[in-house]
């Protein structure tokens, strides 16, 4: 379970809405005996007014735009910021890579169409890329998104991108932000296909090419979780060595 102070935990994970919450970096915090808190905006929680004392700090998904004028997102924005400052890294999961862009000077804006299901990344091959991501250059991961970061801070690296979004990963000092669901499980899949909004079903017929019915989504899970959480955990353990000596 989440400890209760920053003095007794290693790493702050900010949860935005209920639906999408810590998955498999959950598992991976617990397996490696990772004390952490977790704080989630929609459940009433309040974010800490600073990340000093933590070792590492993680931002979950959500069904908000990043651009959405919530108090808690940009007290998020504010915590990472302070996070680079400290010299504490970041990792960010979709909407927690927006709010990564957003706050380091980048811009985000919804895309022409969605990404839903899984599908393929094209990483650069470049030394950042191979580190953080590994020597697969097509990993399939898991998309549910319409918006993305468009334009990078300053200063970052561009690291991936698919067919429909220019920018799936991008590292800036010691800080990862991600476009897609590493975090993701088979439970969280459930989650989301019980109740997957009104504008699914029609980005279904829509989008063949970016989004997944729920019987391809089904069978692709059993295709690709194995390797996504493989890549996950290299992902995790890369975000760990990065992190201040306690």
């Amino acid at each position: 379970m989440p400890a209760t102070t920053a003095s007794t935990a290693d790493v702050l994970v900010l949860q935005h809405v209920l639906e999408d919450g810590p998955g498999f970096l959950g598992e991976w915090l617990d397996a490696q005996g990772i004390p952490w808190h977790l704080r989630c905006a929609e459940a009433g929680d309040l974010y800490p007014t600073t990340v000093r004392g933590y070792r590492g700090l993680a931002l979950l998904g959500g069904a908000w735009s990043a651009n959405d004028e919530r108090p808690t997102l940009r007290q998020a924005e504010n915590l990472i910021r302070e996070a680079d400052a400290l010299g504490i890294p970041v990792i960010g999961h979709c909407l927690g890579g927006q709010l990564m862009a957003r706050a380091f000077g980048g811009q985000v804006e919804r895309l022409r169409q969605p990404e839903i299901g899984w599908w393929p990344v094209s990483h650069n091959g470049s030394a950042a890329a191979r580190e953080w991501l590994g020597d697969e250059l097509t990993p399939t991961v898991y998309q549910w998104h319409q918006d993305g970061f468009v334009v990078l801070p300053p200063g970052a690296q561009p690291l991936a991108s698919s067919v429909a979004c220019a920018h799936q990963a991008f590292a800036l000092g010691p800080h990862l932000a991600m476009q897609f669901h590493i975090e993701i499980t088979p439970d969280k899949i459930d989650d989301w296909l019980e109740s997957p909004g009104e504008a699914y079903a029609v980005n279904v017929l829509l989008h063949r090419d970016s989004v997944q019915d729920p019987a391809g989504m089904h069978a692709a899970t059993k295709r690709h979780l194995a390797g996504s959480q493989a890549l996950a955990a290299r992902i995790y353990r890369t975000w760990r060595s990065r992190w201040p000596s306690p």
